[in-house]
């Protein structure tokens, strides 16, 4: 079965997130959210609204598109 495309998107923010060897923590705090929030996210358990998408992936220093290329 496929995965959704809030944990594909949840992993993909971990994956970039390690990539640049940045912390969940200060992630979180790039972002202006509550640690246990940015790990819901990533573990796929937060239904992550657009705006918020933008936010992390401002933080990340990248496009929002890159959150969606899962077939890499």
């Amino acid at each position: 079965m496929e995965e959704s495309i809030q944990i594909q998107v949840g992993k993909r923010i971990q994956k970039i997130r390690s990539e640049k060897k940045i912390s969940q923590q200060d992630l979180a705090a790039k972002c202006n959210f509550e640690k246990s929030n940015l790990s819901r996210l990533e573990a796929g358990r937060a239904n992550a609204t657009l705006s918020t998408l933008e936010i992390v992936s401002k933080a990340l220093e990248i496009n929002t598109i890159e959150l969606f290329k899962f077939n890499d």
